[in-house]
Protein backbone atom coordinates (compact mmCIF):
# COMPACT_ATOMS: atom_id res chain seq x y z
CA UNK A 1 0.00 0.00 0.00
CA UNK A 2 1.30 3.32 -0.62
CA UNK A 3 2.16 5.73 2.44
CA UNK A 4 0.12 8.38 2.00
CA UNK A 5 -2.67 6.36 1.07
CA UNK A 6 -1.92 4.17 4.86
CA UNK A 7 -1.92 7.40 6.56
CA UNK A 8 -5.22 8.16 5.04
CA UNK A 9 -6.97 5.12 5.84
CA UNK A 10 -5.10 4.92 9.42
CA UNK A 11 -5.96 8.58 10.06
CA UNK A 12 -9.78 7.72 8.99
CA UNK A 13 -9.85 4.76 11.64
CA UNK A 14 -8.57 7.06 13.90
CA UNK A 15 -11.39 9.48 14.03
CA UNK A 16 -13.75 7.16 13.41
CA UNK A 17 -13.31 5.48 16.57
CA UNK A 18 -12.33 9.22 18.67
CA UNK A 19 -15.41 10.58 16.80
CA UNK A 20 -17.34 7.72 17.64
CA UNK A 21 -16.79 7.58 21.39
CA UNK A 22 -17.66 11.45 21.76
CA UNK A 23 -20.69 11.13 20.00
CA UNK A 24 -21.55 7.60 21.68
CA UNK A 25 -21.14 9.94 24.92
CA UNK A 26 -22.36 12.90 23.63
CA UNK A 27 -25.72 12.45 21.61
CA UNK A 28 -29.28 12.31 22.67
CA UNK A 29 -30.55 8.45 22.67
CA UNK A 30 -27.12 6.89 22.07
CA UNK A 31 -27.21 3.89 24.37
CA UNK A 32 -24.25 5.19 25.59
CA UNK A 33 -25.34 8.43 26.56
CA UNK A 34 -23.47 10.29 29.45
CA UNK A 35 -21.14 7.19 29.81
CA UNK A 36 -18.22 10.22 30.74
CA UNK A 37 -14.86 10.88 30.67
CA UNK A 38 -13.16 7.39 31.14
CA UNK A 39 -15.20 6.26 28.35
CA UNK A 40 -14.21 9.06 25.87
CA UNK A 41 -10.13 8.64 27.05
CA UNK A 42 -10.33 4.95 26.35
CA UNK A 43 -12.24 5.44 23.30
CA UNK A 44 -10.07 7.38 21.67
CA UNK A 45 -6.86 5.36 23.12
CA UNK A 46 -8.18 1.79 21.45
CA UNK A 47 -8.98 4.04 18.52
CA UNK A 48 -5.21 5.36 18.03
CA UNK A 49 -4.18 1.74 18.51
CA UNK A 50 -6.60 0.20 16.07
CA UNK A 51 -5.02 2.61 13.48
CA UNK A 52 -1.79 1.99 14.06
CA UNK A 53 -2.22 -2.11 13.42
CA UNK A 54 -3.78 -0.72 10.49
CA UNK A 55 -1.23 1.03 8.57
CA UNK A 56 1.69 0.76 11.02
CA UNK A 57 3.65 -1.42 8.49
CA UNK A 58 2.86 0.66 5.22
CA UNK A 59 3.51 4.22 6.95
CA UNK A 60 5.24 4.05 10.31
CA UNK A 61 1.48 5.39 11.36
CA UNK A 62 2.22 8.75 12.06
CA UNK A 63 -1.78 9.91 11.87
CA UNK A 64 -0.67 13.31 13.21
CA UNK A 65 0.68 16.23 11.45
CA UNK A 66 2.81 16.73 15.06
CA UNK A 67 4.02 13.30 15.52
CA UNK A 68 5.35 13.80 12.06
CA UNK A 69 7.05 17.32 12.83
CA UNK A 70 8.34 15.66 15.78
CA UNK A 71 10.28 12.67 14.37
CA UNK A 72 11.47 14.78 11.51
CA UNK A 73 13.11 17.17 13.78
CA UNK A 74 14.16 13.94 15.35
CA UNK A 75 15.64 12.84 12.15
CA UNK A 76 13.57 10.06 11.90
CA UNK A 77 11.28 10.77 9.31
CA UNK A 78 12.79 12.28 5.35
CA UNK A 79 12.00 16.15 5.58
CA UNK A 80 10.48 15.46 1.57
CA UNK A 81 7.73 13.16 3.08
CA UNK A 82 5.97 15.97 5.41
CA UNK A 83 4.08 18.12 3.62
CA UNK A 84 2.36 14.65 1.68
CA UNK A 85 2.01 13.09 4.95
CA UNK A 86 0.07 15.86 6.43
CA UNK A 87 -2.15 16.61 3.68
CA UNK A 88 -3.03 12.70 3.86
CA UNK A 89 -3.83 12.99 7.83
CA UNK A 90 -5.73 15.89 7.16
CA UNK A 91 -8.35 14.19 4.25
CA UNK A 92 -8.37 10.88 6.51
CA UNK A 93 -9.42 12.84 9.38
CA UNK A 94 -12.04 14.42 7.56
CA UNK A 95 -13.13 11.35 6.01
CA UNK A 96 -13.52 9.47 9.71
CA UNK A 97 -15.30 12.82 10.28
CA UNK A 98 -17.87 11.83 8.05
CA UNK A 99 -18.28 8.47 8.57
CA UNK A 100 -18.85 9.56 12.35
CA UNK A 101 -22.03 11.93 10.91
CA UNK A 102 -23.33 8.99 8.65
CA UNK A 103 -23.42 6.62 11.68
CA UNK A 104 -24.93 8.52 14.40
CA UNK A 105 -27.54 10.34 11.65
CA UNK A 106 -30.67 10.64 13.26
CA UNK A 107 -28.77 11.38 16.49
CA UNK A 108 -28.22 15.19 15.66
CA UNK A 109 -31.61 16.06 14.97
CA UNK A 110 -33.08 15.14 18.75
CA UNK A 111 -29.60 16.55 19.97
CA UNK A 112 -29.89 20.10 21.00
CA UNK A 113 -27.07 20.98 22.46
CA UNK A 114 -25.20 22.89 19.26
CA UNK A 115 -21.83 22.51 21.47
CA UNK A 116 -22.20 18.94 22.17
CA UNK A 117 -22.31 18.50 18.39
CA UNK A 118 -18.74 20.34 17.60
CA UNK A 119 -17.63 18.53 20.50
CA UNK A 120 -17.80 15.44 18.42
CA UNK A 121 -15.68 16.89 15.38
CA UNK A 122 -13.05 18.97 16.78
CA UNK A 123 -12.17 20.39 20.51
CA UNK A 124 -12.75 23.30 23.06
CA UNK A 125 -11.77 24.97 26.34
CA UNK A 126 -13.53 23.95 29.29
CA UNK A 127 -12.47 27.87 30.23
CA UNK A 128 -11.66 29.97 27.31
CA UNK A 129 -7.89 31.56 28.01
CA UNK A 130 -5.72 31.65 24.84
CA UNK A 131 -2.71 31.95 26.84
CA UNK A 132 -3.27 28.11 28.97
CA UNK A 133 -5.51 26.80 26.49
CA UNK A 134 -2.40 26.76 24.28
CA UNK A 135 -0.33 25.67 27.13
CA UNK A 136 -2.09 23.04 27.49
CA UNK A 137 -1.93 21.49 23.76
CA UNK A 138 1.95 22.54 24.15
CA UNK A 139 2.48 20.40 26.76
CA UNK A 140 0.06 17.56 26.30
CA UNK A 141 1.29 17.45 22.54
CA UNK A 142 5.23 17.65 23.53
CA UNK A 143 4.17 14.59 26.00
CA UNK A 144 3.08 12.39 23.06
CA UNK A 145 5.82 12.87 21.20
CA UNK A 146 8.32 12.25 23.49
CA UNK A 147 6.78 9.30 25.11
CA UNK A 148 6.04 7.94 21.56
CA UNK A 149 10.53 8.16 21.06
CA UNK A 150 10.12 6.37 25.06
CA UNK A 151 8.00 3.92 24.06
CA UNK A 152 10.55 2.99 20.68
CA UNK A 153 13.36 3.24 22.15
CA UNK A 154 12.46 0.05 24.93
CA UNK A 155 11.88 -3.80 23.52
CA UNK A 156 7.83 -5.09 23.46
CA UNK A 157 6.76 -8.33 22.64
CA UNK A 158 6.25 -8.43 18.80
CA UNK A 159 2.77 -6.71 17.38
CA UNK A 160 2.45 -5.14 21.16
CA UNK A 161 4.04 -1.24 20.69
CA UNK A 162 0.60 -0.19 18.64
CA UNK A 163 -1.33 -1.06 22.07
CA UNK A 164 1.38 0.40 24.21
CA UNK A 165 1.12 4.16 21.92
CA UNK A 166 -2.77 3.79 22.42
CA UNK A 167 -2.70 3.46 26.35
CA UNK A 168 -0.22 6.36 25.89
CA UNK A 169 -2.64 8.46 24.61
CA UNK A 170 -5.81 7.42 27.12
CA UNK A 171 -2.85 8.51 29.56
CA UNK A 172 -2.74 12.06 28.61
CA UNK A 173 -6.43 12.30 28.15
CA UNK A 174 -7.04 11.10 31.92
CA UNK A 175 -4.13 13.00 33.22
CA UNK A 176 -4.41 16.28 30.74
CA UNK A 177 -6.88 16.13 28.92
CA UNK A 178 -9.61 17.71 30.69
CA UNK A 179 -8.65 21.43 29.71
CA UNK A 180 -8.98 21.69 26.40
CA UNK A 181 -10.16 17.83 24.95
CA UNK A 182 -6.66 17.39 24.20
CA UNK A 183 -6.44 17.75 20.12
CA UNK A 184 -3.11 16.97 19.90
CA UNK A 185 -2.94 16.96 16.47
CA UNK A 186 -3.94 19.37 14.68
CA UNK A 187 -5.32 16.92 11.65
CA UNK A 188 -7.78 15.08 14.16
CA UNK A 189 -9.15 19.15 14.82
CA UNK A 190 -9.38 20.89 11.19
CA UNK A 191 -10.56 17.98 9.23
CA UNK A 192 -13.27 17.64 11.62
CA UNK A 193 -14.09 21.24 12.18
CA UNK A 194 -14.31 21.15 8.39
CA UNK A 195 -16.49 18.43 8.03
CA UNK A 196 -18.87 20.16 10.71
CA UNK A 197 -18.54 23.38 8.76
CA UNK A 198 -19.78 21.88 5.75
CA UNK A 199 -21.54 18.75 6.44
CA UNK A 200 -25.66 19.62 6.73
CA UNK A 201 -25.93 18.68 10.42
CA UNK A 202 -29.44 19.42 12.09
CA UNK A 203 -28.89 22.49 14.11
CA UNK A 204 -25.39 22.51 14.76
CA UNK A 205 -24.72 26.19 15.06
CA UNK A 206 -21.26 27.65 14.86
CA UNK A 207 -18.23 25.47 14.18
CA UNK A 208 -15.92 28.10 16.56
CA UNK A 209 -13.33 28.98 13.98
CA UNK A 210 -11.99 31.93 16.32
CA UNK A 211 -10.32 28.95 18.66
CA UNK A 212 -9.63 26.93 16.02
CA UNK A 213 -5.98 28.37 15.75
CA UNK A 214 -4.81 26.50 19.39
CA UNK A 215 -4.99 23.18 18.30
CA UNK A 216 -3.11 23.42 15.33
CA UNK A 217 -0.40 25.86 16.44
CA UNK A 218 -0.29 23.96 19.84
CA UNK A 219 0.29 20.88 18.75
CA UNK A 220 2.74 21.90 16.02
CA UNK A 221 5.15 23.90 18.38
CA UNK A 222 4.82 20.95 21.30
CA UNK A 223 5.34 18.30 18.48
CA UNK A 224 8.65 20.11 16.92
CA UNK A 225 9.97 20.68 20.39
CA UNK A 226 9.30 17.02 21.32
CA UNK A 227 11.46 15.76 19.10
CA UNK A 228 14.22 18.41 19.30
CA UNK A 229 14.06 17.77 22.84
CA UNK A 230 14.66 13.96 22.64
CA UNK A 231 17.50 14.61 19.92
CA UNK A 232 19.19 17.06 22.14
CA UNK A 233 18.53 15.57 26.13
CA UNK A 234 18.38 11.74 25.67
CA UNK A 235 20.46 11.27 22.04
CA UNK A 236 22.59 14.03 23.12
CA UNK A 237 22.61 15.53 19.45
CA UNK A 238 22.50 19.51 19.64
CA UNK A 239 20.63 21.16 16.91
CA UNK A 240 20.26 25.27 17.01
CA UNK A 241 16.72 24.19 15.98
CA UNK A 242 16.05 23.17 19.31
CA UNK A 243 16.31 26.88 20.61
CA UNK A 244 14.23 28.43 17.75
CA UNK A 245 11.42 26.10 18.36
CA UNK A 246 11.60 26.94 22.30
CA UNK A 247 11.86 30.55 21.15
CA UNK A 248 8.75 30.17 19.08
CA UNK A 249 6.98 28.53 21.70
CA UNK A 250 7.52 31.82 24.00
CA UNK A 251 6.75 34.23 21.61
CA UNK A 252 3.61 32.52 20.80
CA UNK A 253 2.32 32.08 24.17
CA UNK A 254 3.17 35.75 25.06
CA UNK A 255 1.08 36.85 22.15
CA UNK A 256 -1.96 34.83 22.99
CA UNK A 257 -1.29 36.30 26.90
CA UNK A 258 -1.76 39.57 24.97
CA UNK A 259 -4.67 38.86 23.15
CA UNK A 260 -6.47 37.38 26.29
CA UNK A 261 -5.39 40.95 28.14
CA UNK A 262 -7.21 42.73 25.41
CA UNK A 263 -9.93 40.73 25.69
CA UNK A 264 -9.96 41.14 29.17
CA UNK A 265 -10.26 44.80 28.78
CA UNK A 266 -12.61 44.68 26.36
CA UNK A 267 -15.04 43.02 28.74
CA UNK A 268 -14.91 45.35 31.03
CA UNK A 269 -14.72 48.27 29.42
CA UNK A 270 -18.32 46.78 27.87
CA UNK A 271 -19.51 46.17 31.37
CA UNK A 272 -18.69 49.87 33.00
Amino acid sequence: MNEYVAEVIGTAILILFGGGVVANVSLKKSLAEGAGWIVIALGWGLGVAMAVYAVGQFSGAHLNPAVTLGLAFNNDFEWVKVPGYVAAQIVGAFIGATLVWLHFLPHWKVTPDQGAKLGVFSTGPAIPHYFSNLMSEIIGTFILVVGILFIGANEFTEGLNPFIVGMLIVAIGLSLGGTTGYAINPARDLGPRIAHFVLPISGKGTSNWGYSWIPILGPVLGGSFGGLFYRYIFAGEYDVLFWVVLAAIVVCLLGAYSIDKKNTSKQKHLAA
